[in-house]
């Protein structure tokens, strides 16, 4: 920064001027400037500068990760004026007393006015009232987790459904006691959703799921795992009215699920990329077969283990019509043999799997490992666990060698990959 001490002290020519650049940039170009600095690193310099600088840093930062209680947030929400994404979340372990509270959500409902995003994951102190006060002073908001905050009812999200019409995402994993009637809610006042995550809401019935798409017809991303008490009249209706919309559609331990679901999918939604079925047992071949053939080029992710009537028939269609086909889980199919892989790249399309788990099918042996070798070179993960026939000594035996980017489990020692949760 240029000096503004009169260049006469210095004994300097008294016919130059010095400016300060405070004197010259107005906000506007400060902030130009700002935008123009891409690493984040480099923006916190920016604010060191002077406190003019700090205070036009402050008012364009866009992102926030806080732990702090009432007090702190109203200066956080002074400096932060024009904040777009504030993430409160805690661990598992809530690893700070007393964690966010109704309190501090206030004071962010009141405060953050532009708010667009908005992560309260395991805030588990949270009841109705916070939430409630977040629908009526965020209007602005387009994306809400509240996942596994036990605490919160209908009540508490009705108020955001009706306070925030521009919802777009809407993560509610966890939450126990959300009925159908929040979806009815959510059908009448939010027409932009775009995502909503119901993980484990073992109230939620297919009534729910049809009231919910009269009105949320652009829905992208479903997340109904462990939602006992769906069944084929809930999937198909969404099937049907989100048909050119949806991509991602989980139903893992939906016992309820049948050929019925698939067979809806299969018809109307040709843009499904991923498709969570693990232990829907009642599915057949003759389903997976459809899909495969309409979803061909689209499908990446497929979870079927548990899945008990699949058989080489079903897989050997995946193989042959889904050439996208990225992640595969077929662990614990137990019909499932070698002749399956044997159609790998048969019809002279690329092979792209990333990840594949076949534990615990007990009919596959080194004749698959040998192949997937030769055909799948873009394999990053491989999990063989409690497959009788194959061990580590009997593959390095063979003399089978895999690329030194996949990590084959052989024993349940590796991370897996978080593709099918």
């Amino acid at each position: 920064m240029a000096s503004t001490d009169s260049p006469l002290e210095h004994g300097s020519d008294p016919t130059v001027v010095t400016v300060c650049i405070n004197d010259t940039l107005t906000d506007d170009e400060l902030r130009s400037i700002l935008d123009k600095i891409e690493r984040d690193k480099d923006k916190e310099i920016f604010g060191l500068v002077c406190k003019r600088w700090l205070r036009v840093q402050s008012n364009e930062r866009k992102k926030l990760s806080a732990r702090a209680g009432p007090h702190l947030l109203r200066k956080m929400a002074s400096r932060f004026s024009r904040l777009l994404e504030l993430d409160l979340s805690q661990s598992t372990s809530r690893s700070f007393y007393p964690g966010v509270t109704d309190s501090d959500l206030t004071v962010v409902a009141n405060g953050f006015q532009y708010l667009k995003v908005l992560n309260l994951q395991y805030c588990k102190s949270i009841t109705d009232s916070g939430i409630a006060a977040i629908g009526s002073g965020l209007s602005k908001l387009q994306s809400l987790d509240v996942s596994y905050c036990r605490k919160l009812t209908d009540k508490g999200f009705s108020a955001v459904a009706e306070g925030c019409h521009d919802l777009r995402n809407l993560n509610l994993a966890g939450c126990k006691l959300v009925t159908d009637g929040l979806l009815k809610t959510l059908s009448n006042n939010c027409h932009n959703l775009e995502e909503l995550g119901l993980h484990g809401c073992t109230n939620i019935t297919d009534s729910g799921l049809t009231e919910l798409v009269k009105g949320c017809q652009k829905i992208e991303f479903l997340d109904i795992n462990k939602c006992s008490n769906v069944g084929d009249i809930g999937v198909s209706s969404v099937s049907k009215v989100c048909a050119s919309s949806l991509k991602t559609l989980k139903l893992l331990d939906c016992y309820k699920i049948k050929d019925d679901s698939i067979l809806s999918l299969a018809q109307f939604c040709n843009n499904l990329e991923t498709l969570i079925i693990g232990g829907c047992r009642d599915i057949s071949d003759e389903s997976i077969q459809k899909l495969a053939r309409a979803c061909k080029s689209n499908l990446k992710t497929l979870r079927m283990d548990w899945c008990l009537n699949i058989t080489d028939s079903s897989l050997s269609c995946l193989f042959t019509q889904c050439s996208n086909l990225e992640a595969l889980d077929i662990g614990c199919c137990e019909e499932v043999t070698d002749a399956t892989f044997h159609t790998l790249g048969s019809v002279g399309t690329e092979v792209n799997l990333k990840v594949l788990k076949i534990s615990n099918c007990p009919k596959i042996t080194l004749a698959t490992l040998s192949i997937l070798v030769d055909k799948c070179n873009s394999l990053e993960y491989l999990d063989v666990r409690s497959c009788p026939h194959i061990t580590k000594a009997g593959c390095d035996e063979a003399g089978l060698l895999f690329p030194e980017s996949c990590k084959v489990n052989f024993t349940g020692s590796l991370c897996e990959p978080d593709l099918f949760l």
